[in-house]
């Protein structure tokens, strides 16, 4: 009973006509409310395909009904229905790799982290050969291929992390090919596994490095072996039957019993002149039981009509999902409650949508949209993305939020993935009436631009901004760069992906609400008719975009 008082609270506190509604900013009391409500314990960590799911999306359905949103997803409702699969591997699994020297045992979590993505009820893999990849990059574009026509059927792909240019010193040949520590699609995990799938490897394993992958081993366990995937007509031609991480150390260790050092191949594979190097001697197997069911978990999207050209839009999103339970830690806590991640950014979704209805009527329609299963590899946006309730083509933007910072106002806005649009100068302008600046990702290497649901639509030609404050410190007004540094340092070591990712009383959402006034301010301009920005010349994404250029009118 105390539940529901709190959940028809919570919805009535949405309606427009409240008198403590701020009018034109947003309200972070009401961003921190919301936050409260979704990141409670009732929730279970909002799991896709769990209980919380289910609590999870009747609060955002109410939520955008008493906003007076249309629906905007399946049937005339505002939920979009998104068929997954849920995969589990066996506790009891083995690994192993045999060589000149005997068998090596790899133990999950110490030394090995792995998925699959197979609906199938064992995967045997029998001492299958293993290769060295370098970056595993096919990039005809920049001069490069790190696969010469090897043949990988039957094989396990080792692949590093990252791009060839990562560690590049100043002065060699590839220093600045791939963008230097700014990440390309191809430093990404899913791109390196989907280039195994297409050439028939049987298993792929990255080496796992903190600074190349943007975070430490600790979140690559965070999924205990559980995997999810969009339910495909033929899941083996298109997924591996395991794929996951290497620490350092034991790939280390594997490539020392097969008379090779990693480091001398690291730097090998710098050049483009690298070729597929053989782990001789050296075979992987596996024999682990995998759980599997189907589900359809769901995407809640609402949209503001326009009132000249409904049929183009403006998109802002977030990710209502997080990762339910998992171990116990330390105070025997097992909820990850998705608090900062991204439980803050759904709210901040609410508050743009609660503005951008009190205002006057914009002639493109603009949709909310809150995507599931983001945390197991974008699966609801990029189903949208391939079903979508409003064309591509004539989708103006996608303005996403995703981990807004709780540390105060802040004199900059941090921006991920600079350079790439013109949305990048929307946004400058929109931070300056706020009298502040905009400050590139401080860490572009992590690849953040490649890792949130905005991807889904970028990768298919919507131009895509991300506010995300994962992307380095911000400029805050109490402490400046060294307090928001310390902020991103000690949520992404401490809480990222864990239980304590949770809404706290002592939150100073003043800065989080500004970031959210700037998407409203974007999303103001972007529903004028005749705003197409465009990628900036150079993007991967530019191509995709022009290809449609002729379905948008001035």
């Amino acid at each position: 009973m105390l539940r529901k008082l709190a959940f028809v609270f919570a919805l009535s506190a949405l309606s427009p006509g409240s008198p403590t509604l701020a009018a034109d900013r947003t309200d972070p009391a009401r961003l921190s409310a919301i936050t409260r409500e979704l990141a409670s314990d009732a929730y279970g960590g909002r799991a896709p395909g769990t209980p919380g799911e289910a609590l999870t999306i009747a609060y955002l359905e109410g939520a955008f009904r008493e906003l007076g949103l249309e629906p905007a997803g399946d049937n005339g409702g505002y939920v979009q229905a998104v068929p997954l699969i849920r995969t589990q591997l066996a506790a009891d699994g083995r690994y192993a790799v045999t060589g000149p020297k005997g068998e090596v045992v790899l133990t999950p979590g110490r030394d090995i982290s792995l998925i699959s993505l197979l609906p199938v009820d064992r995967v045997t893999i029998q001492s299958a050969p293993m290769v060295f990849v370098g970056y595993g990059v096919s990039a005809p574009e920049r001069g490069w291929d790190d696969f010469k026509g090897a043949d990988l059927k039957g094989k396990v792909a080792v692949f590093l992390i990252n791009d060839p240019d990562f560690e590049a010193a100043p002065g060699e040949p590839v220093a600045g090919r791939f963008g230097g520590k700014a990440a390309t699609y191809y430093a990404r995990w899913t791109y390196k596994f989907e280039e195994a799938v297409r050439r028939g490897a049987v298993a792929a394993l990255i080496v796992h490095q903190t600074e190349g992958a943007g975070y430490g081993w600790s979140t690559v366990l965070a999924s205990g072996g559980e995997g999810f995937d969009a339910a495909r007509k033929t899941p083996a031609a298109e997924r591996l039957p395991l794929q996951g991480w290497l620490t350092g150390e034991a790939a280390a260790g594997l490539f020392s019993a097969a008379g090779l050092d990693l480091e001398v191949l690291r730097r090998q594979a710098r050049s483009a002149d690298f070729r597929p190097v053989d782990l001789s001697g050296l075979t992987f197997s596996a024999s682990v039981g995998v759980s599997f069911s189907r589900f359809e978990s769901r995407n809640v999207i609402a949209r503001l009509p326009g009132r000249k050209r409904p049929l183009e839009s403006v998109m802002i999103a977030a990710h209502w999902d997080a990762f339910g339970e998992g171990p116990p830690d330390a105070q025997g806590r097992r909820i990850r409650p998705g608090a900062v991640d991204d439980a803050l950014g759904v709210a901040g979704v609410l508050e743009a949508a609660r503005l951008l209805k009190a205002g006057r009527p914009a002639d493109r329609s603009i949709l909310f949209a809150l995507w599931t299963a983001e945390e197991r590899g974008l699966l609801g946006s990029d189903y949208f993305a391939s079903n979508p309730s409003a064309p591509l083509e004539t989708m103006a933007a996608n303005l996403t939020l995703d981990v807004l910072q709780t540390a105060g106002p802040a004199r900059d806005v941090v921006l991920v993935g600079a350079g790439q649009s013109e949305l990048d100068d929307l946004l400058a302008a929109a931070a300056k009436r706020q009298r502040r600046t905009v400050t590139p990702d401080a860490r572009p290497e992590r690849a953040l631009y490649f890792r949130a649901d905005h991807f889904s639509l970028a990768r298919r030609g919507v131009p895509a901004l991300l506010l995300m404050g994962l992307g380095g410190g911000a400029d805050l007004v109490e402490g400046g760069r060294a307090a928001g540094d310390a902020w991103v340092t000690r949520y992404t070591d401490e809480c990222y992906h864990k239980t304590c990712d949770a809404w706290g009383p002592d939150w100073d959402l003043r800065g989080a609400a500004a970031d959210v006034d700037l998407v409203v301010d974007m999303a103001r301009h972007l529903s004028r008719a005749g705003v197409w920005p465009d990628w900036r010349p150079g993007s991967e994404f530019g191509r995709l975009r022009a290809e449609s250029a002729a379905k948008r009118r001035p």
